[in-house]
This record gives structure tokens, sequence and C-alpha cells, in this order.
């Protein structure tokens, strides 16, 4: 007896809180033949991309608690590199550029359905295991390495060390945004999460651990700068 093989259907995470926008688009990717999984708040599409892995994620940025960028930054920032679509009435050029810089594609509000799925179709061609863009291996600055996929460094006097995961999501933000003030509001959004909120100090603590680790005089740090009332910077 002959029998068909079966299609492994591509995981889609559709991330919209109108709701009747909300219904017609899963209708739609359901008849291309897409697994759709929906999330209506930012919180909650950062709890399923954290638990499940997906082919593609189209994902509106005016989002209740946390706005799509910060989403797709935040999954960035922990190595995740799902092909991510932006869905937005968000048009302005600096959005766009966010968008793009961020994630993989952009469509304005309102869109032709026809073009989006064609888009889609498209980011889930490219999107093979799940992943755009290799996540860079080591980082490497002042003498120190920095091993991200091992969580492992090498620092200064000898030191070798393995990281916690907060530690190396911080240092991963910092030196990806290498010469740049990265407000302390940022970290606390993208390394502690939308419900979790460390003091100033906890941060600060963290600040002078990376000295200890990778300066070679911590009380003159060249690599790991505070800017008084705003946050911190990164310079390789």
């Amino acid at each position: 007896m002959n029998r068909m093989e079966e299609t492994v259907k591509k995981r889609l995470l559709l991330v919209e809180d109108e709701e009747s926008l909300r219904s017609t688009l899963r209708l739609n990717f359901e008849l291309e033949g897409y697994d759709v999984t929906t999330a209506v708040r930012g919180s909650e599409a950062l709890e399923r991309m954290r638990g499940a892995r997906f082919d593609g994620i189209v994902l509106d940025v005016m989002l209740p608690d946390v706005d799509g960028f910060t989403i797709c930054e935040t999954i960035r920032l922990e190595g995740d590199r799902t092909p991510v679509l932006f869905l937005t009435a968000r048009t302005n050029p600096t959005d766009r550029v966010r968008g793009l810089r961020t994630g993989d594609d952009f469509l304005a509000k309102p869109f032709d359905l026809q073009e989006l799925l064609l888009r889609v179709e498209k980011l889930m061609g490219r999107s093979g295991t799940g992943s755009s863009a290799p996540v860079p291996a080591q980082c490497n600055f002042g003498g120190n390495t920095v091993d991200f996929g091992t969580y492992e460094i090498t620092g200064q006097r000898g030191l070798k060390k393995r990281l916690t995961q907060r530690e190396m999501l911080l240092l991963r933000l910092l030196t990806e945004r290498a010469g740049e003030v990265v407000s302390r509001e940022e970290i606390m959004q993208k390394v502690w999460g939308y419900d979790v909120f460390p003091t100033t100090r906890t941060i600060d603590n963290f600040i002078v651990a990376f000295r200890k680790y990778f300066e070679v005089n911590p009380h003159e740090p060249k690599h790991f700068r505070s800017i008084r009332g705003v946050g911190y910077s990164f310079i390789p």
C-alpha cells in the first residue's frame, strides 16, 4: 500500500494584539500550511520564543507591556536568530531602520495580504534551522577572550572563569554596542527582563566585576566605563 509522505509544517509565531487582525492572519497562515502559534502581549511573546523553536516570527511593534523592537533585540541578545518580520503602523525612517537592523523584514500597516504571505514565505525559506545568522562565537579585546558559547573567559593576570548567564547577557549587550552608551533602563529590560528590575547598585556590581576580570587597572578602567546619570559604555 502506498503511503503519502507527510510534510513537516514550518512553525510560525504570530504576535499581534488586535484580535480581528490576529484571527484573520492566523487563518490565512494556516491555509498556507504553517503551524501557527499566537501571542497577544509582549511578555507572552517572549515566553513563547524562549519555550519553543520557531522557523519565523511575524511581530507587531506596538504591543502591551513590551514593544516588538525590544522583544527582538532581547532574543537576539540571547542568541536567538529566528527570522523576524515586523508588522507595524510605525513607519517613520527611524523605526524602519531600527526594524531592519534588528529583524529581517519590515512591512507597514495597512498592507496587502498577498504581499505579506509572499514575504513570510521567503522569510521562512531562509530560516533553515531557525537561525538566520551565526552568533559571534568569541570577543577579543585588550588581551582578554570571551567565549559566548561556553560562557568561559580568559581575563587579566591569568584569570580563567565561567560566567553566569546574566553576566554573559550583559557582556554581550555591551560588547555588541561597542562605543555606544547603553542606558541603565535598557540593561534592566534586556538583561533582567520585563518583570524583574534590579537596583542600580546591582548593575554597578556587575560592572565592577567586569573591571576585575578584564581591566589591567580596575581603578582606571579602559574598557568598561560608567557614564554618570546615564549608563555604561564598552570600549574595545
